[in-house]
């Protein structure tokens, strides 16, 4: 450790008036005593030819004191607010990392705790608060109340445990953006990337799979056509157009183009983002500049209309009402979600080089706004009766409101998730489960990873709508992605995952002995029909229960790949002369 001077400067004419002093006052040294461990002071006289400042003179010379005291070795010091008595940041050589008491909590955003400490880490339902139609009491209560007040309360949904029943890994080279299933073929599942492919995947036979590249980037959301004959789909993109492809054979045509110019330097590239059909047949994309566009796609090549219902940001979702076609729900960059009613955007119709280019919405098109602290990742009707409303919001809030009626006020209860992370990540949603009758279960990925046995993993959560509380945390030890794109399937007790490049298919775990040697004998059946095509990329992985999975990147056909390179660049005439360094004559 160096040692901590203070340096003193003196004038010359002092310097024998200070020498004298310390001459006749010895023992006020002496009785100083030596200087103490935490400050070490060495004083000495600089001449002339010292270390001086520029066009400084002697008579110009004052006396310049740097004392510094050494700080305790076992002093804690934050890497976050920079103060002493306590530790935080990444610690232990950057592996752990430990959230400063003097910050908000992460999770909540509130002062006061710690994000390992906070009671919505511990119980996800704390605050919130619970419907009135919840069943609070046994079977014989709720059929009297049900008598009394002529009201059907909501039995609560099962709690069940998830196993990974199949998975296919490195699917696509970049991460999965979103997730649809086929409209009738039960065990397929469509899936697009970061780089514009879509991929159909049979996670029954699990082998099966088929890729299409109909755009260029990023696809944020794909949907039947069901008033068009055979297997019609619509995806929306990055690259600022809506295409129509046939999951059959692949082909694709273009139904609007935003830039139909290409790329220009120094011009304004738009998108589109959020999208759905409504039971006309007519598709509702929105794009980057806050518009809703009509685009009917028996016509390609353009909208008939693009009214301004957003400031002049992203529209990141879209959600026509399941019973009543005429009300579209959209979630945006300007903190809102709004209820538009598609009859009264008619007195707000305009091209896109019109005026639609504004900077607010039309306030008669507006049924209803719910405002939000930042930004809207998705808004969604329940899937049965539209009546509840369900919004993701990037301030680790799941906002809830049981009716339709009251979205003008504020939301019936706001649940605390981790989900504010979007950075390299696809946006995390949380959806609806359209089998549940009672429209409450609600599934959604999590940022914060928990220790499951001694693994760091990012479960994705079934939450309950109704009274926020955690219904099932679905982990496996062989997936420690971050799960930020999750489906549950219309018919079927399956939800498949999207993570990184893979993809995963959740099922429940059976609960008799009977169940789970049937479910055995099937997997084995799978594997046995599989075998020719799995070959060294497939195999079984031992997780919560041993599930079937494939390898798309098969690691013999990259070796394969690497060895016939290997040997290409030793062919080469290059090479073949250059069998390496020079020689180096020895030195005499």
């Amino acid at each position: 450790m160096p040692r901590f001077a203070e340096v003193q400067r003196d004038d010359p004419e002092e310097a024998e008036a200070t020498s004298s002093d310390e001459e006749e006052q010895p023992e006020e040294r002496d009785a100083q005593g030596e200087p103490s461990d935490d400050e070490e002071k060495v004083e000495h006289e600089l001449d002339e030819a010292g270390d001086m400042p520029a066009g400084l003179g002697l008579e110009d010379r004052k006396k310049l004191r740097i004392s510094l005291k050494k700080k305790g070795t076992g002093a804690q010091v934050c890497h976050v607010c920079g103060r002493s008595g306590h530790a935080a940041g990444f610690v232990n050589g950057g592996t752990v990392y430990l959230d400063c008491p003097m910050k908000p909590c992460y999770l909540c955003k509130e002062p006061g705790h710690t994000t390992m400490t906070c009671p919505h880490r511990i119980a996800p339902e704390h605050g919130c608060a619970q419907a009135s139609t919840v069943s609070k009491g046994n079977l014989l209560q709720n059929i009297w109340q049900r008598q009394a007040d002529g009201r059907t309360r909501e039995v609560a949904p099962p709690v069940r445990r998830w196993q990974v029943d199949s998975a296919l890994l490195k699917l696509f080279p970049r991460r999965i953006t979103c997730l649809q299933f086929h409209p009738w073929r039960d065990d397929v599942v469509l899936a697009a990337d970061k780089k514009g492919s879509v991929a159909l995947w049979d996670f029954q036979k699990v082998t099966e799979r088929t890729v299409y590249k109909p755009h260029t980037a990023i696809i944020f959301n794909i949907r039947h056509l069901s008033q068009f004959p055979g297997e019609q789909f619509a995806s929306s993109s990055q690259d600022g157009r809506v295409r129509i492809w046939d999951a059959e054979t692949g082909n694709a045509e273009t139904a609007m183009n935003l830039n139909p110019n290409g790329w220009i330097s120094m011009a304004l590239w738009q998108q589109f983002l959020g999208m759905d059909v409504s039971p006309v047949g007519c598709l509702l994309a929105g794009d980057s500049m806050g518009r809703l566009h009509f685009v009917d796609p028996r016509t390609p090549g353009g909208s008939f209309a693009a009214p301004q219902i957003h400031k002049r940001v992203k529209i990141n979702s879209v959600h026509v009402h399941p019973l009543d076609g005429n009300l579209v729900l959209t979630g945006s960059n300007d903190h809102t979600a709004r209820i538009s009613d598609v009859r009264a955007l008619s007195t707000a119709l305009s091209s896109t080089s019109g005026s639609s280019a504004g900077s607010g919405a039309p306030e008669a098109t507006v049924v209803a706004c719910m405002d939000h602290p930042k930004v809207v990742n998705s808004a969604y009707f329940s899937p049965r009766t539209g009546s509840k409303i369900l919004t993701t919001c990037i301030d680790n809030r799941l906002r809830v409101w049981d009716s339709i009626w009251d979205a003008n006020q504020l939301p019936s209860r706001a649940i605390v998730h981790s989900h504010d992370f979007n950075r390299h990540l696809s946006p995390f949603r949380a959806e609806w489960d359209p089998k549940d009758p009672a429209e409450r279960v609600v599934v959604a990925g999590r940022y914060i990873s928990e220790d499951f046995g001694g693994v760091k993993l990012h479960p994705v959560d079934l939450m309950d709508a109704a009274t926020g509380r955690l219904l099932a945390e679905l982990t496996d030890p062989n997936l420690p992605y971050i799960c930020t794109v999750n489906k549950p399937h219309p018919r079927l007790d399956v939800i498949v995952t999207g993570a990184s490049g893979s993809m995963y298919a959740w099922r429940p775990r059976a609960g008799d002995q009977e169940e789970e040697k049937s479910r055995e004998a099937a997997a084995e059946e799978r594997r046995r029909a599989s075998a020719t095509g799995v070959g060294s990329g497939g195999g079984t992985l031992g997780g919560t229960g041993g599930f079937l999975f494939f390898d798309a990147n098969d690691p013999s056909d990259q070796k394969k790949k690497r060895k016939s390179a290997a040997a290409t660049e030793t062919d080469t005439p290059e090479k073949s002369k250059d069998k390496g360094p020079p020689k180096r004559s020895p030195k005499k």
